[in-house]
């Protein structure tokens, strides 16, 4: 046989071996070491963002009640920064009435009454006693624009795991029928401000 053959013969024998030594060695070591590796995903804390009316320190309301136009303006002087459940917690409110068919009558605020609600990590926690303010003026305090009542609730400590308060405003308005009557109107309006509690 020419050697030329012999030599090609030769190479495809070892060419086969070589291709059989490897099959049956299998897969290479190094080929899965990243496929038990799987992203395991970690668990992220939920903040959950508290509402807070008087954040700039004020904030400005506009109320409808029958035909008068509330103005409400509410403020602390304790900033909010110092909002803790130990502290004893400002809220001062101003109030003023106009009204949309302005003969000449008075607007009166006979009673204002305000509702806390403290809420903590798991829900509703115990509330301070309700506030209430009843004019013992008759028929009330005079309201209408330029005039204005002007109030400060103080709130005193409460639950220590508190997270926010929410104090919920009762205004209930007495409206003369005409300029120069004995006879009124009974008109009420609502309204809420929630405010956040620091650690």
């Amino acid at each position: 046989m020419p050697t030329s053959i012999r030599t090609r013969l030769a190479a495809l024998t070892c060419a086969a071996g070589l291709t059989l030594t490897l099959s049956a060695c299998g897969q290479a070591p190094w080929a899965d070491l990243n496929a038990g590796a799987s992203a395991t995903p970690t668990a992220q804390a939920t903040i959950t963002a508290i509402a807070n009316d008087l954040a700039t320190g004020s904030t400005r309301h506009q109320l409808t009640a029958g035909d008068a136009a509330l103005t409400v303006d509410y403020s602390s002087t304790l900033n909010m920064g110092k909002w803790t459940a130990a502290a004893n917690k400002p809220v001062s409110f101003s109030l003023s009435a106009t009204l949309g068919t302005d003969d000449g009558q008075d607007v009166f605020l006979s009673t204002m009454t305000v509702v806390t609600a403290v809420t903590g990590p798991t829900g509703p926690l115990e509330p301070p006693a309700t506030f209430v303010d009843q004019s013992t003026l008759a028929p009330g305090y005079l309201m209408k624009a330029p005039y204005s009542y002007g109030q400060t609730y103080v709130m005193s400590a409460i639950d220590p795991a508190a997270t926010s308060v929410t104090l919920s405003f009762t205004y209930e308005l007495l409206i003369q029928t005409t300029p120069t009557a004995t006879s009124f109107a009974k008109q009420t309006a609502s309204d809420q401000i929630t405010i956040a509690i620091v650690p």
